[in-house]
C-alpha cells in the first residue's frame, strides 16, 4: 500500500473533550442539595426540630460539624432538611414563571397587533415594579406562607419569560420551515405547538435555570424578612434570620446557610450560561 493510500484511510483518533471544570462543580453542588431533598437521612444523623438542653450555640465539632443553635438544634441537620423546603418553593416559583410567562410571550409573538401590545405594556408595568416590593405585594395580598411567598416570586419573573419567549416566538415564526408549515396547509395551532414551541423553547429553558438560582434567593430573602415559611420549619432564610443576633458569638448560625444559598445560586448561574453557550 503506497504511502498516500495509507494516508487517506487513516483516521485520527478522537479527542474526549471534557466539560470545565466550574461546570462539573455546579452539577456537583445541585445534585448533592437535591439528595439532601430527597433523602437527607443519608446526610444529618440529628433531630432538625428537637433540641437537646445543654448543648446550646456549640461550635463545629465531629458530633455537630455545623455546631449548633440556641435551642440545641444541630445546624447540619436543620440546613439539611432545609433544602427541601427551599428547592420545593424555587421549583414552584419557577413554575408559575415558566408557564405564565411562557403563555404570554407565546400569546403575544404569534398573534400580534393588540394582544402584543397588551402583553408588552403589561411586561413593561412588571418590570418597572422593584421584584421585592412586587413580591411583598403578593404575599400581602395572598397571606403569609412558604408557597404563597413561592407564588409570589414565579408571579415576578413571568415579564422575564414573557419577554423572552415573545422574542423566540418571533424569530422562529420567520424561519422557513414554519412558512412551510403553514403554506402546505397547517393549522395555526399545531404549527405553534409542533414548530414554533419546542424550537423556541430552549432559550427560556436556559432562563428558567438561571430563576432557579434567583428564586432561591428571593425566596430565602422573603424568609429573612419573616414572610416566608413559619419558625421552626427549616427554611434556609429563617435559618440565617435566626442566627443573625449571635453573628459575635456563633458565626456559624448564619454563615452556614448563607455558604449553601450562595452556593447554589452561583452553580444555577453557571449551569445557565452553559446553556446558553451551547444554543449559540
Amino acid at each position: 500500500m503506497s504511502g498516500a493510500n495509507a494516508t487517506a484511510g487513516f483516521a485520527p483518533p478522537r479527542t474526549l473533550v471534557l466539560p470545565p471544570v466550574g461546570l462539573l462543580l455546579a452539577w456537583t453542588v445541585i445534585a448533592l442539595v437535591l439528595s439532601w431533598a430527597v433523602v437527607p437521612g443519608l446526610f444529618a444523623w440529628h433531630d432538625p426540630l428537637q433540641g437537646v438542653a445543654g448543648e446550646q450555640l456549640l461550635p463545629p465539632s465531629l458530633e455537630h460539624p455545623l455546631g449548633t443553635d440556641g435551642l440545641g438544634r444541630d445546624m447540619l441537620a436543620r440546613v439539611v432538611y432545609g433544602a427541601r423546603e427551599s428547592l420545593l418553593g424555587a421549583l414552584l416559583a419557577v413554575g408559575v414563571g415558566l408557564t405564565l410567562g411562557t403563555a404570554l410571550g407565546l400569546l403575544a409573538g404569534a398573534r400580534g397587533g393588540i394582544a402584543d401590545a397588551a402583553v408588552m405594556r403589561l411586561v413593561d408595568t412588571l418590570l418597572a415594579i422593584p421584584s421585592l416590593l412586587l413580591s411583598l405585594s403578593v404575599i400581602i395580598l395572598l397571606g403569609f406562607g412558604s408557597i404563597n411567598a413561592a407564588i409570589a416570586v414565579g408571579f415576578v419573573s413571568v415579564a422575564h419569560f414573557a419577554r423572552l419567549s415573545r422574542a423566540e416566538v418571533l424569530r422562529v415564526r420567520r424561519t422557513e420551515y414554519v412558512e412551510a408549515a403553514f403554506g402546505s396547509g397547517g393549522r395555526f395551532l399545531a404549527v405553534l405547538w409542533r414548530h414554533v414551541l419546542p424550537n423556541a423553547l430552549t432559550s427560556v429553558l436556559a432562563l428558567a435555570a438561571l430563576q432557579f438560582g434567583s428564586a432561591i434567593l428571593a425566596l430565602s430573602t422573603l424568609g429573612f424578612l419573616g414572610y416566608g415559611a413559619p419558625p421552626p420549619t427549616p427554611e434556609w432564610g429563617l435559618l440565617i434570620a435566626e442566627g443573625r443576633d449571635f453573628l459575635a458569638t456563633a458565626w456559624w448560625l448564619s454563615c452556614a446557610p448563607g455558604v449553601v444559598v450562595l452556593l447554589v445560586v452561583l452553580s444555577a448561574e453557571r449551569i445557565s450560561r452553559s446553556l446558553g453557550a451551547r444554543r449559540t
